[in-house]
């Protein structure tokens, strides 16, 4: 199911557009609930103005976890709609977590220790750049792309939306980049074949750790 609450800051929310395709209702139609109990809701029930295909605009009302809540108990139970909830409730939850991790000291000390590992690693790529000109690269300045996208193949997303977990992770895959260059190049390796070792080497850590997730 697609994404189903949205942050701003450290809020959670989710909308009525949100909820009305999700449980299968015209917008409208969770529109007029929301103002017909309006007065129920915990809280002032805040509202954004968004344009439609047709030119005309739409009131689209923008749900904390208790007014979204509430909604969900006036709508009618059906498959979607049950099916719909438990997901909705399981977003606001994991989004929680997620904030509240982000909080943590452990992740504070971990992104940075991620950020110092990445810096090394940079500064091994940029002998690396120097190294593949003297070997007659022309397009030696995309080494940096190359391999961020390399460590990328395992793990994806933001440096700054991963978790601990996915931080972690990222760090070894780094630390094996940094460390293959390195060794290779004072083995004065070619930088094509520096790459295919790299690339060797995330492929077998990354069935490690498809064994390890996997037991």
């Amino acid at each position: 199911m697609y994404e189903l609450v949205k942050t701003k800051g450290d809020e959670i929310f989710t909308t009525s557009k949100i909820i009305a395709e999700g449980t299968n209702n015209k917008h409208h139609s969770i529109t007029a609930i929301i103002q017909k109990y309006e007065s129920e809701f915990t809280g002032k029930v805040r509202f954004k103005i968004e344009p439609l295909p047709s030119g005309q605009k739409e009131k689209v009302y923008v749900l904390n976890e208790e007014q979204a809540t509430f909604l969900m108990t006036l709508l009618r139970n059906s498959k979607i709609v049950v099916k719909f909830k438990a997901e909705l409730v399981r977003q606001f939850f994991a989004m929680k977590e997620y904030i509240r991790e982000h909080h943590s000291q452990l992740y504070i000390e971990t992104r940075n220790e991620n950020k110092e590992n990445r810096l090394k690693e940079t500064d091994v790529i940029k002998l690396l750049v120097e190294y593949a000109k003297e070997q007659g690269s022309t397009h030696s300045d995309k080494l940096y792309m190359t391999y961020t996208k390399l460590a990328k193949s395992v793990i994806d997303g933001k440096r700054d939306d991963l978790s601990i977990t996915e931080l972690n992770t990222l760090t070894l895959v780094e630390s094996i980049i940094l460390r293959v260059i390195r060794d290779d190049m004072s083995m004065e390796v070619h930088y094509k074949d520096i790459y295919k070792d790299c690339k060797y080497r995330i492929e077998q850590f990354k069935e490690i750790v498809y064994l390890q997730e996997k037991n």
